[in-house]
Parts: C-alpha cells; structure tokens; sequence
C-alpha cells in the first residue's frame, strides 16, 4: 500500500508536533467560547468531539485522495472573537449553532464560487510569502523566549536540533522532540497523573437564527476566519509549493471545510479552515526531504485529530501535560527552516522587497483593528505599498 510506504517516523512525528503545536496553543481559547454561550461539560466535550473528528477527516481524507498535505484547523481567532461576543452579548448555545451555520453557509458560497481563490490569486508572491513569515515568526521568537523560563531545555533542543540536522535532517524533529521529553521527564516536570479513558459524545443542539447574532457572532467569526486563518493559510500553501493547476484546488478546500461545518455546527464545530502554523510543520522539509511523501504528514496529523475527538478529555490531558516552554521550542524549531524560505522569496524581487517588508512587520505587529486580525491588515499594507510604488515608477 502506497500510504505505509510513503509514512515515515519523520513525517509521523511531523504531524504530532503540529497536533501539540496546534490543540496547546488554542485549547484554552475554545473552552472558553464554549463557556461563553453557557456549555454545560458534556457540551464542551461535544465541542471537542465535532472540533476534532472535522478538522481531523478533512485533514486525513483530502491528503489521501490528493496526495498532497492538506491541513485543517479550527479558527483560534475566530474562538477568540465567539469567546468576547458571547458574554458581553449574553447568547444562548442555541443563537451561536445559528450564527455557526450562518458562518459555514458563507465559506461554503465562497468556496463553491472561487472568489476567495480569485482574490488570492492576485496577491504578488512576495507579499504572501512575507505574510506566512510575519504568521510564523512570533512562534519562532517564542522558542527562544521560553529560554527565561527553561533555559536547560532550550539549549538542550537547540544544540540536538543542530547536531542532527547536520548529520541526518530526516529526523531533527523527531530527535529535537525526544530529547526535550526525556529532559522534562527527568526533571519532573511531565505529569501524566490526570489522563483517564474518556470518550467523548456528540451533544445536539437546535440552532435559533437571529439578526443579533448573525450581525455581533456570524459576519465577524466569517471575516476573522477568511482573513486571519484562510489567507495566511494560502500562503503557506503556495510557500510550500502545492499552488498552482496542479497543486492542492483551494477553492475544493474551503467548500469542504464549509460544508462540514455546516453539519457539525449543532454539534460545536464553530468554523474550521485551512492551517498556516500547523501546515507549515507538515509541509516544510522537516518533514520529509521527498516533497511527493509529505502528505503521510497531513494524514497523520488528521488521524490524531480523529482521536482527540474521539477520545475527547483523555488526549486534552495528554497533550496539555507537555510544558508549554517545550512546546514553544518544539514549533519554533520544526519551523526555522519554513520561515528562512519564506524570508528569502518574500525578499528576493527587489522591486517587492519594501512592500514584503511592509507586510512582515505589520503580521508580525499582531496589531488587530476593527476586530480583524494581522494577517489581514499585512496584506493590506503591503498592497497598498506595491501600488503606491508601481503608480510613482508608470508616473515618471
């Protein structure tokens, strides 16, 4: 079977490290959306469970099909914006499942339609690349960060991480990742005691549709999700080099990530998308030299996420038992080399590179306005940038 041929322990490891990047970094924030509109804890783990089994299927299946590593997430900023929303509007779990499928029913017509792909089409190379650099900096700044608070652990990491990227590169991360295990273990920092057997079950809830909700939950959960989670998402697919005719159809993507959260949304799935962070992990060298074998990352990383859903507050205590200085260093680590690459195209043009500039330093400000995050509003500064200097070159 092709799939058992092409897995490796690297590409394996490669789509754990982006399930720890990814569920630690933003479980918390989901707990609290959910909380927000009133869940009861089997309505939380029900969130898990539809969180999970959607982001993990449309992980798994596509990359199957394709070949290619498609990675879905749920969208942090979008858990953020619900988690405001909800208390200081006072909604119901039943108002957020209608503002759910209000949201999914809009990724779905701009999936069906192609115009999130049109428009993505017209951003310059440089300036996407700037953008998934601006994205994934702040995640490689954090690894060096943690050192106030673990230095041992970082250097420990660092130096095995270039040890046996010189020597093998094939298993950098994987051995980056083992060694930081062993030295939490040691120093007794790894507790296992709170993990137990505990399925999670999926919890219905009817929606109720209302024009508050739509307009306060609906419309901003749709904008932050396409601007700050499907566009930098792009990005690193096109960094990666699966865009193009040939590559992964974004336009197939976002309808899947929409239709499936339109059937998962009584259930909890608020809004699933492409991923940026995670998906660099899968996608970048680190994962397999072979760019053909890196898909059995995605696939992977969807087949954990199934599992969590399924297996629901068992992987939550697993996954969150790691200390979060080993997490930070671990995905700062596993994306050194994705944020060089994207660096190097972003500045490569000449007649591009302030506007690429323009664009990182804006993503990376983490500035949000008007609710939307960075991402968006990089892009937007790094266009008007390019136009402001195409227009002064035509002029003279």
């Amino acid at each position: 079977m092709r799939v058992l041929d092409d897995l490796s322990l690297s590409t394996f490891t490669a789509g754990f490290v982006a399930v720890l990047v990814g569920f630690t970094s933003s479980v918390a924030i989901v707990f609290q959306a959910a909380l927000a509109f009133g869940a009861t804890p089997a309505q939380v783990s029900s969130w898990m469970w539809a969180l999970g089994v959607g982001m993990g299927l449309c992980s798994l299946l596509p990359s199957w099909w394709l070949r290619k590593p498609v990675m879905v997430a749920w969208s942090t900023p979008g858990a953020a914006v619900l988690a405001t929303a909800g208390i200081a509007g006072g909604y119901t779990m039943a108002d957020a499942v209608g503002a759910f499928i209000a949201c999914a029913g809009l990724i779905t017509l701009f999936g069906v339609t192609g115009w999130f792909e049109r428009i993505m089409n017209r951003i310059p190379m440089a300036i996407a690349s700037a953008l998934l650099a601006g994205v994934l900096a702040r995640f490689g700044m954090q690894a060096f960060v943690a050192a106030q608070t673990a230095l041992a652990l970082v250097l420990l990491m660092l130096v095995t991480y270039l040890v046996v990227k010189r020597v093998s590169p094939r298993y950098a991360v994987v051995m980056t990742l083992l060694a930081g295990v062993v030295l939490v273990t040691l120093q007794g920092r790894l507790s296992l005691s709170a993990i137990r057997l505990d399925f999670a079950m999926p919890v219905f809830t009817a929606p109720q549709f209302g024009w508050s909700a739509l307009v306060s939950l609906a419309l901003p959960l749709f904008v932050v999700t396409m601007a700050s989670q499907n566009l930098p998402g792009v990005a690193a697919i096109k960094a990666a080099g699966y865009g193009g005719p040939n590559g992964i159809p974004i336009s197939r993507v976002i309808t899947l990530t929409g239709v499936v959260t339109l059937l998962l949304a009584p259930f909890g799935a608020f809004a699933l998308n492409l991923s940026a962070i995670t998906a660099a992990i899968c996608m970048g060298p680190e994962a397999h030299e072979n760019p053909r074998k890196r898909y059995t990352a995605a696939m992977s990383c969807g087949a954990i996420y199934v599992v969590i859903g399924t297996l629901g507050a068992t992987f939550t205590a697993l996954l969150t038992a790691f200390p979060k200085e080993l997490v930070a260093a671990i995905a700062g680590l596993a994306l050194l080399g994705t944020i060089a690459n994207a660096m190097a195209v972003a500045l490569q043009d000449e007649s591009h590179r302030e506007a690429a500039a323009i664009t990182f330093l804006v993503t990376l400000s983490g500035v949000v306005i008007a609710g939307v995050g960075s991402a968006f509003w990089g892009v937007v500064a790094g266009g008007a940038a390019i136009a402001v200097q195409q227009y002064r070159r035509s002029s003279l």
